[in-house]
């Protein structure tokens, strides 16, 4: 019976080892079929996030009813800070696609992990900067502040741009984040049920 045991064993080994080399041989290829897309989705938000930030840290009106920054508003600069942090980021994950490496899961996870962080990071940025352009044009008529564009049209013109611009390099960043949500939970799958053991799932039921 114990060498039964111990030959059933060495087959469950050789059976979880084998599905092992299967689930990594599919994130390779999965990792090779997008890895050209992913390379020039990852490199194009290094541009639009560059150009966004220079767009902005240039806007500046002065006229006879006063001067006005983006530094003067804390949506705009938020804006640049989030440009140049995704900026940064594009250059290294594009670097790091475009060589070929093997796939493995903890590789697969940070990608991920990452790819949402800074999604999210520019669209607040680009959404935060969007309600104050919406507010310059338009007012608040319930606070009694009227709308700033008339008066400072250049200023607005110019931050609608780098504004328009983010939401581009918004569009990239969700994009990675299928591709590497894709590449991640299409080649890992959950593990079989008897990896789990024997004992079954037990169901609280409580009465009505």
């Amino acid at each position: 019976m114990s060498k039964m045991a111990e030959e059933k064993a060495v087959g469950a080994a050789g059976a979880a080892d084998a599905a092992q080399q299967q689930q990594l041989a599919a994130g390779e290829a999965a990792a090779a079929r997008v890895r050209p897309v992913e390379t020039l989705l990852r490199a194009a938000p290094l541009g639009l996030c560059v150009a966004a930030m220079a767009v902005m840290l240039k806007d500046q009106q002065t006229n006879e009813y006063g001067t006005v920054a983006y530094s003067d508003l804390g949506g705009f600069k938020y804006l640049v800070y989030a440009n140049g942090l995704c900026a940064a980021y594009s250059l290294v994950t594009a670097f790091y696609t475009a060589v070929p490496r093997p796939a493995t899961v903890s590789r697969s996870w940070v990608i991920f992990l990452l790819d949402q962080v800074f999604t999210y990071l520019i669209l607040a940025a680009g959404a935060a900067a969007a309600e104050l352009l919406y507010l310059a044009y338009n007012g608040d008529k319930e606070v009694t502040w009227s709308e700033a564009c008339g008066v400072f049209g250049s200023f607005c013109r110019q931050a609608r741009t780098s504004v328009g611009i983010t939401f581009g390099s918004v569009l990239c960043f969700i994009l990675l984040s299928l591709i590497s949500s894709y590449r991640l939970f299409s080649a890992y799958e959950a593990p079989p049920s008897s990896a789990l053991g024997n004992k079954g799932v037990e169901i609280a039921a409580y009465p009505r």
